[in-house]
């Protein structure tokens, strides 16, 4: 009887059929879904891993400086008036000044889209540029210089399906726009307002350096590093000749060895040509570029605007123009210091810029602010990191198909993919008299 049994259990197992094969196919109607397997998105992968250690060790130096601080505080005999400014504060004030940063994350999203939907079959969508916008967010605070900003957004861009090469370079365009866009906006603060940094920092000085000079330096240091992105992309050849002279010097003066310069000259030959084609295709659509690099500045504009929220909160007066100069002043000089989110040099910055401003709530100001600047967008970008997009439709044929359908609706020409599902189109009594219906024709029943 055993016997039996197990032959007829094998019997059955056999005369079963194959589910693995079945299993391994996808379904008819299924969306395909995008391997990307490169080496090099492999190396984006690593390096993103590789930020996030990075990260790690900066949480180990924000503690620092936290205490660091706390340590000056008690120093100097601020602790009192720490916490006094504290008590008066409008929290309303500060919830907009959250709502305010929260428009810059949106905003870095739709200048994303705008350059995505240049490509009609990109499949990139919404939730995925999320999640490449709070990387971008997260590594800017957290990796010195913001060094793991790149490679965690092309690796994000490509685990949606966009192939390496399109992936570098839709983020190389956003970065080099995001660039001008600090370039630009300073620029244009300095022109509004630089009547009042002249005549309010004319006798200040920092380490015996004159402010307004400082200031000038770093306007001057964002428009050689703007300046020299763009000759990267629109004079390719030029740099790499140029740098490759200056590898072989290095090698010959020992101060690079060979994997080194292996390396560098790989970067010189492969990705300058990319970033400069990258660069060069999305100049064609240059009403796109022109959007972007607006919605750009309305990005910055909300970022920059924080301290005049800050100051309201303590109920303190406060020009917003001012305010949006000093803190393109604050960004830049954030943005010169190679430490995350450019700590000490921000602390600095806005003590001098601010402190005209706050008077005595200096200390709970800066705080607050750096609060709202800097600790908050990590606390919100780090879940919004693993967002991903379920439809494979490109953004471009979504608002194409969208922007067509509120046409019609406006327009008064509804079509049957415009009615609710489940409800039939009845025509009116009469209506096929007269206009080449037949007299007993039949209407349709819902």
């Amino acid at each position: 009887m055993a016997r039996e049994r197990e032959r007829d259990t094998q019997d059955a197992a056999n005369a079963a059929p194959d589910r693995t094969d079945h299993a391994a196919k996808p379904r008819k109607g299924s969306a395909p879904k995008v391997r990307v397997g490169s080496s090099s998105s492999l190396r984006d992968r690593d390096a993103d891993r590789s930020s996030m250690k990075q990260v790690r060790m900066t949480f180990v130096f924000l503690a620092f400086v936290a205490v660091v601080y706390v340590g000056y505080l008690f120093v100097t005999g601020q602790v009192d008036d720490f916490f006094r400014a504290l008590i008066g504060v409008d929290l309303s004030w500060i919830a907009r000044g959250v709502a305010c940063f929260l428009c810059y994350y949106v905003f870095g999203v739709m200048a994303y889209a705008v350059l995505a939907a240049t490509d009609h079959d990109s499949p990139v969508g919404f939730r995925d540029l999320m999640s490449v916008e709070a990387s971008g967010v997260f590594f800017m605070r957290l990796t010195p210089g913001g060094a793991g900003v790149i490679p965690s957004q092309i690796y994000r861009l490509t685990r949606a399906g966009l192939p390496l090469a399109d992936a570098s370079a839709l983020q190389f365009v956003r970065f080099t726009l995001y660039e001008a866009g600090e370039g630009i906006f300073a620029g244009i603060m300095l022109l509004l307002c630089g009547g009042y940094f002249l005549s309010t920092f004319a006798d200040v000085t920092i380490l015996g350096l004159d402010v307004t000079w400082i200031g000038i330096f770093m306007f001057a240091y964002k428009f050689v590093q703007v300046g020299g992105v763009l000759l990267l992309c629109l004079l390719p050849g030029p740099i790499q000749r140029i740098g490759g002279v200056a590898l072989r010097a290095g090698r010959a003066l020992h101060l690079l060895n060979d994997k080194r310069y292996e390396r560098f000259r790989d970067v010189l030959d492969t990705q300058v040509g990319t970033f400069s084609s990258a660069f060069r295709a999305a100049a064609a659509h240059g009403r796109a570029m022109v959007a972007a690099e607006i919605i750009t500045l309305l990005q910055l504009g909300c970022m920059y605007a924080l301290p005049y929220f800050v100051l309201r909160a303590f109920g303190l007066e406060a020009d917003f123009l001012v305010c949006l100069a000093s803190g393109s002043m604050v960004e830049l000089l954030v943005n010169a210091i190679p430490l995350p989110g450019g700590a000490g040099g921000a602390e600095v910055g806005f003590t001098y810029l601010f402190q005209g401003m706050f008077g005595w709530h200096l200390s709970a100001g800066l705080v607050i602010w750096r609060s709202v600047e800097y600790l908050l967008p990590v606390i919100i970008a780090a879940p919004c990191m693993g967002m991903r997009s379920t439809s494979t439709e490109s953004i471009y044929r979504r608002w194409t198909r969208r922007m067509r359908n509120i046409w019609r609706v406006a327009g008064g020409k509804s079509t049957a993919l415009e009615r609710p599902a489940g409800i039939a189109y009845r025509p009116k009594k009469g209506a096929g008299k007269g206009r080449g219906g037949a007299k007993g024709e039949k209407r349709p029943r819902a």
